[in-house]
């Protein structure tokens, strides 16, 4: 404690014990001198400010949530002795408007505008809170012993206030700040250094009036700092209010005390009294709803060095067992069981200390109910904070008629004003809050793919494209029973990264994706829509899809897949690379001109395979691959932009299947997908597209692996994804295909996972979620995809991100528009066929609406 400081509290005391208070009670207020990144100084000291990371504890395993807790009691422990410490969880709404401007920075392609005002809409609408963690930490004094005199009394005769920061004292201070995050970062809050425009807005905050933005400055001073900090608060015996600028009410606010807690708390589980605060809702007093309350947390606590620490135990020890001998030689003989009771717990307790290197702290924590609509609106909130704490024995009170020192406590810089509210107990109580335990997942910048749905509310990013830039693997993995939106998600998932500029390529095998191409031209993108069927005859002919040199090859290679193995054998395949190699000199060399060529030859068995594939190329299967293109149709193109190939009535033969086992459809399916996958592969290789973020994205993807063909692609794509920025989508219904992929499974960042219902997948999902595969991971995956009436919850999944963090989320549909494009609901999807085919105005409409911002939000993917 400063000298300064020393004597004013000196000065008060006498008048503080003629009242019964303390002399922290009475101080005057610290003045703020400068705000800098990681940094708070006032007139009398200066704090190192940190973010701490949150940790995903909802679905932990209960062992490592276990090894969690004794991490962070052993920090308490190691890292903080000595200090005075100041924890703050406060909470701020995700505002539209700040996301809006994130979008024009994240997306670059279609209708930007329109999909960043849908999204600050949604956002507007959620009205989702956010958790910010900060820990203050108390480093410096700023009135030495040596100078306190002379320059508190060369301010007083000049009749001014000395609370200038020079350059010297700042760095200074600065080297403090760093050497204390290099502790910090090591423990499992992984803290970093508070940048200066939270911390400013941090302190604006409480006056709860319309603050200017903190300048983007490397330190906040002066005039600045004023217009920030400005408020007026008037205390009652029960709350605060604070006023606006105009003298009108802008907020009412209580300062909750707990003064008891039980002897033992059971964690984890409900008893982790700081993460729970998330949970806690209430009734609206006007419209019944239960919003949340979202109370915010200010802990003042200090750790005591190990030595004082034992020093007290044994003092409270010694105590104990010279009450129980003092009772002992009585006349009764008899000892209080309390006080036999006391030696044990304290002998225990010294033993702990010595040998799990835990020791003591002495804490006051209180929480801070607010309310902008009215004092009967905050008296509500404050009624079910108490009610939630009482069911887990814990006592909570509004503090009477300490209001005043008990806000001006919780503010940053600051000090502990009301010193009877507090425990003295070991690093453990502290640790077992886990207020820094809750729902995290996701990546932490990009875009919005959903909304966090455990005990910490938030948005979940999630961007497909961004592995590769980190030079990470680049595989998504999309995995539930059928009907739970696994697919949706994905689409949803593609055209996030179409509008981010990447090309977005899907391989289609159920029909049912027709919605990402409505839902690419609602928002303005560059989509085209491919399915292969004789209506589109060559539109995935590989001379049209490869450079002419790669072509003859791969064409070749199709060819003798589809015909049979009889002409194989008969040398057929010299006919074909003759073929071939001829039309490739062709300027519009194509794959009819060599079925062309062949029927004129004068070699029969290059006639009979000419008249085969003439006749193929009039089904359903061969005619996109060995038709005469269509005027107006429009073929596969190498192109940047959003692509659905869907490729109906495919039949893929099993994997290791013998080519003269293979039925003719067999061998004209698997050509069709070799040509497929020689356009998905050449495109993704292509060096002029080598800086673009490409997509390949395959609903059903067990119909590729399920042949050694689709099996080796999706295995090169998944390998080599990162060197050619190149990102993997894929769904199934079956994860167990996908364990004996190691090439996909090393490469899977990270998995969406849905609901599932047979044991053997649910066991095979939880390896690749990294859960344990245990009796409870099975009911969790059972459940994921139902809500609390037991209905179909579509979009809800659990993910695990790159950190390998484990949460469930909520895809989610910006708008309710975009939601009905993305539908795969065969009613849905009929009914718009319907619609679209008569012409009706509202299908037209619909196509332009990107440019009408829609009205409402959706529920879910």
């Amino acid at each position: 404690m400063s000298t300064s400081t020393k004597a004013a509290k000196k000065s008060v005391s006498r008048f503080g014990r003629l009242l019964g208070l303390g002399a922290e009670r009475l101080m005057k207020e610290p003045q703020l001198v400068a705000i800098a990144d990681g940094l708070v100084v006032t007139d009398v000291g200066a704090e190192a400010w940190f973010t701490l990371t949150s940790a995903n504890t909802d679905l932990m395993p209960e062992e490592r949530q276990d090894l969690e807790q004794d991490a962070a009691a052993l920090a308490l422990a190691k890292v903080l002795p000595g200090y005075d410490c100041h924890l703050k969880i406060i909470w701020a709404r995700l505002d539209g408007e700040i996301y809006r401007e994130e979008a024009r920075q994240i997306f670059s392609a279609g209708d930007v505008e329109a999909v960043a005002d849908m999204w600050a809409q949604r956002l507007d609408a959620l009205d989702l809170p956010q958790r910010h963690l900060l820990l203050g930490i108390r480093i410096a004094d700023r009135d030495s012993a040596a100078n306190a005199t002379v320059k508190n009394a060369v301010s007083s005769a000049l009749g001014i206030g000395h609370t200038g920061l020079d350059e010297s004292e700042l760095a200074h201070l600065d080297g403090l700040v760093r050497r204390m995050e290099r502790r910090l970062e090591t423990t499992p809050w992984r803290a970093r250094i508070a940048p200066a425009e939270l911390l400013a807005w941090a302190v604006s905050r409480e006056s709860f009036r319309p603050q200017p933005a903190p300048p983007n400055l490397p330190t906040v001073t002066g005039a600045a700092l004023v217009r920030l900090t400005q408020s007026k608060a008037i205390p009652h015996a029960d709350h605060l209010r604070l006023m606006d600028a105009r003298g009108q009410t802008a907020a009412w606010v209580s300062i909750l005390a707990m003064p008891v807690f039980p002897e033992q708390l059971y964690t984890p589980g409900e008893q982790e009294w700081l993460r729970c605060l998330s949970e806690i809702r209430y009734q609206h007093p006007v419209t019944g709803d239960d919003p949340l309350v979202c109370p915010e947390a200010s802990i003042r606590f200090s750790v005591w060095r190990k030595g004082t620490a034992i020093k007290q135990v044994d003092k409270q020890r010694q105590s104990a067992k010279e009450q129980r001998k003092s009772a002992a030689e009585g006349s009764a003989g008899e000892t209080f069981a309390e006080t036999e009771e006391t030696e044990a717990v304290m002998e225990d307790l010294r033993r702990q200390m010595s040998r799990d290197g835990m020791t003591l702290l002495e804490d006051h924590p209180r929480l801070i109910v607010s309310s902008t609509e009215s004092l009967e609106d905050l008296r509500a909130r404050c009624d079910a904070v108490i009610a939630h704490y009482a069911g887990l024995s814990i006592d909570v009170t509004v503090a009477s008629e300490e209001q005043r020192e008990l806000w001006l406590e919780s503010q940053i810089g600051d000090m502990l004003r009301v010193l009877d509210l507090g425990h003295i107990r070991t690093t453990d109580a502290l640790a077992s809050s886990m207020f820094w335990g809750g729902s995290e997942a996701g990546d932490d910048e990009g875009p919005i793919a959903g909304l966090l749905t455990g005990t910490t509310p938030g948005v979940c990013r999630i961007d497909i494209t961004a592995g590769s830039a980190r030079g990470d693997a680049t595989t998504t993995a999309f995995v539930g029973r059928s009907g739970r939106g696994k697919t949706t998600s994905m689409m949803l998932a593609t055209l996030i990264a179409g509008l981010k500029g990447a090309f977005s390529l899907m391989l289609g095998f159920k029909g049912d994706e027709g919605g990402l191409v409505k839902a690419g031209e609602y928002l303005g993108l560059d989509s085209h829509h491919v399915t292969c069927g004789i209506e589109t005859p060559a539109v995935a002919d590989v001379f049209r899809l490869l450079p002419k040199g790669d072509a003859a090859l791969q064409v070749v290679s199709q060819l003798l897949v589809i015909l049979p193995e009889r002409m194989r054998d008969a040398g057929v395949e010299t006919h074909l690379l003759r073929a071939a190699n001829a039309i490739a000199q062709h300027e519009d060399a194509a794959t009819w001109r060599v079925i062309d060529l062949l029927q004129n030859s004068s070699d029969p068995l290059a006639v009979e395979a000419g008249e085969a594939l003439s006749e193929l190329s009039r089904t359903q299967l061969g005619a996109p691959l060995l038709g005469i293109p269509k005027e107006g149709a429009s073929p596969l193109r190498p192109e940047p932009g959003l692509w659905l190939v869907q490729v109906p009535g495919l039949t893929m033969p099993q994997a290791g299947t013998r080519p003269a086992d293979m039925t003719m459809t067999e061998r004209v399916s698997l050509a069709l997908m070799r040509g497929l996958i020689a356009y998905a592969l050449n495109t993704s290789a292509r060096a002029d597209l080598r800086n673009l973020p490409k997509v390949v994205a395959i609903p059903e993807v067990h119909v590729l692996t399920g042949t050694d063909d689709g099996r080796r692609f999706v295995d090169y794509i998944a390998r080599t994804g990162r060197a050619l920025d190149t990102s993997l989508a894929i769904d199934t219904q079956d994860p167990k295909s996908l364990m004996g992929l190691d090439g996909v499974l090393e490469a899977i960042t990270t998995v969406c996972a849905f609901e599932q219902s047979t044991r053997s997948q649910q066991d095979a999902m939880a390896e690749l979620l990294r859960l344990p595969v245990s009796d409870s991971t099975r009911a969790l995956l059972h459940s994921v995809g139902k809500d609390p009436h037991g209905d179909i919850r579509h979009g809800h999944c659990i993910i695990r991100d790159r950190r390998d963090r484990v949460a469930t989320m909520q895809w989610d549909m910006p708008s309710s528009e975009l939601r009905d494009a993305l539908s795969t609901n065969p009613k849905d999807q009929a009914a718009d066929h319907e619609a679209t085919h008569e012409g009706t105005d509202e299908a037209g409409e619909f196509a332009d609406s990107v440019h009408t911002p829609p009205q409402g939000g959706s529920e879910a993917a």
